[in-house]
């Protein structure tokens, strides 16, 4: 099982107000938030996922445990707290890109302390973590000692997933993506999040400062240009991405978080030790699933993320992982 640690709210996507009723605004309000949505998503995908983060005791605190039980996601380690539940509004580009405005700054998904985490069931096998629960209290500060105590044989996985409309300070960001990178063993981000964490340096000298301590990949997503890879011990390189019109890109990133995941765990290379192992045609073959599951998200409308039977099996053809 998967633990994924993060944010949980209401996603509450804005319609353009007509003529016709100037004073209405129309919303359609779906569970999310980016840990919620890598939990659905492995879990979609056919692995065992946990969610751990607060959840509120209002009226949409219990919507979203019933959305986490419908989806297949264990809800052990939901801590209940009694605060509201947090709201993200939603509106789209012409693009289809989304754009955010957050309302919970005493939200249940920030109120986890140290004394709600339980001890990790034996059947723990990788943790997740990413987005702003990274730098928001007191989750932020319960996450950091989680990670740096875990045993060291589970795979942990890295999103920053940067929201500067919750959390603006930029020095704040960059030091506890750092403090978290030291502790992560694969490290996914996206080019428009390094744009704003670092806009005056070279990416890959960024993404190459995070291949030490524990981590042996850095896979940096750039939509339709595909994803750049840096290795500790096979180089750098590129990775094609695939051309579509999509319809929006919420979900997409939180897709491809997922996707990663299965394909390790279906691979029986979900281990620290395995990670290092890996050849290039195990990278290039993982980057290729996650890459048709992004897409096909990208093809619907909000973070309706894929299901197993949805996409292609992965290459079986690879050469075996061996030390």
């Amino acid at each position: 099982m998967f633990l994924v640690c993060g944010e949980m709210l209401f996603d509450f996507f804005v319609e353009p107000i007509h003529s016709s009723l100037p004073r209405q605004a129309a919303f359609k309000a779906i569970a999310g938030g980016s840990p919620f949505n890598v939990a659905v998503g492995l879990s979609r995908l056919g692995v065992e996922a946990a969610l751990l983060t607060g959840i509120s005791t209002d009226f949409l605190g219990k919507q979203l445990r019933q959305v986490l039980e419908e989806e297949g996601v264990s809800t052990r380690y939901l801590a209940p707290v009694d605060a509201s539940t947090t709201l993200s509004l939603i509106s789209l580009d012409e693009q289809g890109i989304p754009h955010y405005s957050f309302y919970g700054q005493s939200g249940a998904d920030r109120q986890l302390f140290p004394s709600h985490i339980p001890a990790l069931d034996e059947g723990i096998r990788g943790v997740h973590i990413g987005s702003y629960s990274l730098v928001v209290s007191p989750i932020a500060d319960t996450f950091y000692k989680l990670v740096a105590s875990v045993p060291q044989d589970l795979l942990i996985t890295l999103d920053p997933n940067v929201r500067l409309n919750v959390e603006p300070d930029l020095a704040k960001w960059k030091k506890q993506i750092e403090a978290f990178a030291r502790h992560a063993h694969i490290i996914k981000t996206s080019e428009e999040d390094l744009a704003l964490l670092y806009p005056h340096e070279d990416v890959a000298t960024v993404a190459c400062s995070w291949l030490r301590d524990q981590c042996q990949l850095v896979l940096l997503t750039q939509g339709e240009q595909g994803v750049s890879v840096f290795t500790r011990t096979l180089g750098n390189w590129s990775h094609p991405g695939r051309s579509i019109i999509p319809v929006d890109t919420v979900g997409a990133g939180d897709t491809f978080q997922a996707a990663l995941i299965t394909f390790l765990v279906e691979q029986g290379l979900d281990s620290p030790v395995a990670l290092e192992l890996l050849g290039r045609s195990h990278i290039d073959a993982m980057l290729a699933f996650a890459t048709e599951a992004a897409a096909l998200t990208c093809l619907r409308r909000g973070p309706d993320l894929p299901r197993r039977h949805e996409l292609s099996q992965p290459n079986t053809e690879l050469q075996p992982v061996t030390s």
